[in-house]
């Protein structure tokens, strides 16, 4: 696997935090405190990237393909940065999508949604130079609610303290944001305050205004023109969980639908809609990482039917530190090379299925199908700090070809990612006041 550079982000402060919260004046919906929206998997009929000539294994590969180029995103160089937060993904890198719309009248577009990244951003006109975009680009002259932000303001003060901002010369020259991807992509434009407004699936919508955005006007790469850009999920400073965070008591979840299901859509949910109780669920604590956007939970050990293997960790050995990203952009699960040697010996001690080689050479332990794909295998419970989430065939294994049926972990030599497949069939929350993720199983079809 390829090694990345790091990302250069802009980060706003607690001055801009405050400035955004001044003001702010939301729908009835959003104050009674609970909406949904669609989540919106890449490879849906719904999605702008969906492919009707791509098979579903072909969609499989292509998506396990992702989850090895992403997975090296999160801290490059094996090396995890101090201060500086990062954007993990370029839009092709992305699993799941949503709708919002931007602006003043609103304007509607379809962004990835990553709980690994912060910024929202998407292209602006007028584009000095932009990636081909399919979708129309928004035009913020058109926007009575845009509102750049100034250099010479209060907030250019505490940026330019810490280095945080660059600015043009002239009068009243605008804050930028400069964000490089590992991949060579980039995006390089202004940032400005800006309504977002969400529509929920009971087809109200719910108005968010000054919330901080990236307005692109330079950027390249390889980023896929079907993308309008990212919507950053993960709990830094400027995401759009902290900004909106006080009309939703900082809740969020979502409820994965197994197998990529594409009749129906998967649900992000927000506030009083976000909660998960009830019997069968389990919550582990958000633990500490160096940068702020990623949610990490510590991994303590997976058991295999009846038989626990634990995973040590001299480098989170402080009960404070966490050892595992939980991600909805990458489809596998990595955990680190040794430990999984380990669970696949486990796992292929346990299962009584004819071992064959992966086609696509990607996942090692591979079986021949069984009549009509029903693995029986042991279950698979993955023991976070507080929570034991019991992982089901669907959540382990998947479907590489006609005939071959494989185990869809993978080791890794520098991150652990607790991807979605492993989350499917689970109403899964994030309470950032708690600071803690709760697993409930649900059959996420029926929400």
């Amino acid at each position: 696997m390829a090694t990345y550079a790091n990302v250069i982000f802009v980060f706003l402060t607690l001055t801009l935090s405050i400035l955004c919260l001044c003001g702010l004046a939301l729908t009835d919906e959003a104050h009674k405190g609970g909406f949904s929206l669609q989540l919106i998997h890449r490879d849906s009929p719904q999605s702008p990237f969906y492919d009707p000539t791509e098979t579903p294994f072909q969609q499989l590969h292509n998506a396990l393909q992702r989850s090895f180029k992403r997975v090296n995103h999160f801290y490059p160089n094996k090396k995890r940065p101090q201060k500086t937060p990062q954007s993990v993904m370029s839009l092709s890198h992305g699993e799941y999508l949503m709708k919002y719309s931007i602006g003043t009248p609103p304007f509607e577009v379809m962004g990835i949604a990553d709980t690994g990244s912060d910024l929202v951003w998407l292209q602006c006109k007028p584009c000095e130079k932009c990636y081909n975009q399919t979708d129309p680009l928004f035009d913020p002259s058109k926007s009575s609610t845009y509102q750049p932000i100034y250099c010479h303001s209060k907030v250019r003060e505490s940026l330019s303290q810490n280095g945080e901002a660059s600015c043009h010369s002239g009068t009243d020259p605008n804050c930028e944001y400069s964000i490089a991807y590992g991949d060579g992509s980039y995006s390089n434009g202004t940032l400005a305050f800006e309504t977002l407004t969400l529509s929920s699936t009971t087809g109200s919508s719910v108005a968010f205004p000054k919330i901080p955005i990236g307005c692109g006007v330079n950027n390249g790469g390889k980023f896929d023109p079907k993308g309008s850009g990212i919507v950053g999920l993960g709990k830094g400073s400027i995401s759009l969980i902290t900004k909106i965070g006080p009309s939703i008591d900082f809740k969020f979840s979502y409820c994965l639908l197994p197998n990529f299901e594409s009749k129906t859509t998967s649900k992000l949910n927000f506030g009083k809609n976000a909660v998960v109780a009830g019997p069968g669920t389990v919550s582990t604590p958000i633990k500490h990482d160096p940068v702020d956007t990623f949610y990490v939970l510590k991994l303590e050990g997976i058991s295999v039917g009846s038989k626990r293997i634990e995973l040590v960790d001299d480098s989170t050995s402080n009960d404070d530190n966490g050892n595992i990203i939980i991600d909805t952009g990458t489809t596998l699960t990595f955990l680190p090379a040794k430990f999984y040697a380990k669970l696949e010996s486990e796992v292929a001690a346990q299962i009584k299925l004819e071992r064959v080689h992966n086609p696509e050479h990607i996942l090692t332990l591979c079986y021949k199908s069984p009549p009509k794909k029903v693995i029986v295998a042991p279950p698979i419970t993955a023991h976070f700090t507080g929570a034991d989430v019991v992982l089901n065939p669907l959540n382990t294994f998947v479907s590489v070809s006609h005939d071959v049926i494989c185990f869809a972990f993978a080791p890794v030599e520098t991150n652990s990612i607790f991807g979605n497949m492993a989350q499917m069939n689970y109403l899964i929350g994030y309470d950032l006041v708690k600071k803690t993720v709760s697993f409930k199983p649900i059959d996420c079809t029926k929400m």
